[in-house]
């Protein structure tokens, strides 16, 4: 780093960090949504009667910082000592549940009648592991508990499922990331507008950690953090835009749709699946007919199959859009 970059990052304290972690909840009193949920995590720390937990939710809904804030509560400054995390996708196999877990569990440590294993994504966890994870769970319940996290709990077997306490984080609300947001802002001295907060908000879709990104993302191309450079920098479509291309189509003019959806893909940089995701978030909120709206969400249904096996994205999103257009002439 030259003189230079020295004294603008001294200057503009914070920005050369990473915000998500900067702003990472430290006590669970701080975690901002989940009233549900936040509470009831509260009492087994307060009641030190923690049993083994399962998290599951979308990404960037809190189950990472949840977790992290039970084992601070629980241990202080020693919760790095006493709380093992495994996330890395080389760290799912049977050996690692048979060798890594049970020397943790094994280890002696004072002061504490029990440590904590996090298992970030356990739905990646193969069979044979979480067959081995549920003989561990069994034998050292007396000094360990676990804790799952996870993006579909169906993936765990049952056996686990029926050991655990089972939270379901759901998406953020938009008020909360909104709060968020504007903390943040304050925080670190950035002007942002209304209508960056909500391009902000709605680029997140319930996820703390794209609007916390995306708000460093904009705040390094200006003073301001507006509705334009949060869409800029975020490849996210405006809402509008993706309205007017479907109405387009929905009115029988393909040529309009499809010129609409290459400025998207092409000039934009949207990828097709980013797309879909928009316009199955907004279908209901579109000006469009009932009947409308249910034909646009077969139609997604059938293009996110068919890419997701593979298929090309533009020529199934161009094929969508001109099965609108058909049906509206027939």
């Amino acid at each position: 780093m030259s003189e230079a970059d020295a004294e603008t990052a001294e200057s503009t304290p914070g920005r050369t960090e990473v915000w998500i972690e900067k702003y990472r909840p430290e006590t669970l009193d701080d975690i901002k949504g989940h009233e549900d949920i936040i509470p009831r995590l509260s009492q087994y720390v307060e009641q030190d009667d923690l049993p083994h937990l399962m998290l599951g939710g979308p990404a960037g809904t809190g189950k990472t910082t949840a977790s992290q804030a039970v084992a601070r509560e629980i241990y202080g400054n020693d919760w790095r000592d006493n709380f093992l995390e495994l996330n890395a996708s080389d760290q799912r196999g049977i050996d690692v549940v048979r060798d890594r877990i049970k020397n943790f569990a094994r280890s002696s440590f004072g002061g504490y009648d029990y440590r904590i294993i996090f298992l970030d994504e356990a739905d990646a966890l193969t069979s044979d592991a979480q067959s081995a994870l549920r003989r561990t769970m069994e034998q050292f319940s007396h000094n360990t508990r676990f804790i799952l996290s996870c993006n579909y709990s169906s993936q765990i077997i049952d056996p686990i499922q029926s050991r655990c306490a089972v939270f379901r984080f759901t998406e953020l609300s938009e008020s909360a990331i909104e709060e968020q947001v504007r903390e943040i802002a304050e925080n670190e001295d950035i002007e942002v507008t209304d209508g960056g907060v909500d391009a902000l908000v709605y680029a997140a879709a319930g996820d703390m950690r794209k609007a916390i990104n995306g708000l460093q993302a904009a705040a390094v191309m200006g003073e301001t953090v507006d509705e334009d450079g949060v869409f800029a920098i975020t490849a996210t479509a405006r809402p509008e835009e993706v309205e007017a291309m479907v109405a387009q189509a929905i009115d029988g003019d393909f040529t309009a749709a499809r010129s609409t959806l290459e400025t998207l893909l092409m000039d934009r940089g949207l990828a097709g699946g980013d797309v879909i995701d928009q316009l199955h978030r907004s279908a209901w909120e579109f000006d469009l007919s009932e009947e409308a709206t249910v034909r646009l969400l077969e139609r997604l249904g059938e293009v996110d199959y068919r890419i997701t096996e593979g298929a090309n994205e533009r020529l199934q999103l161009e094929a969508m859009l001109a099965a609108l257009a058909l049906e509206n002439e027939a």
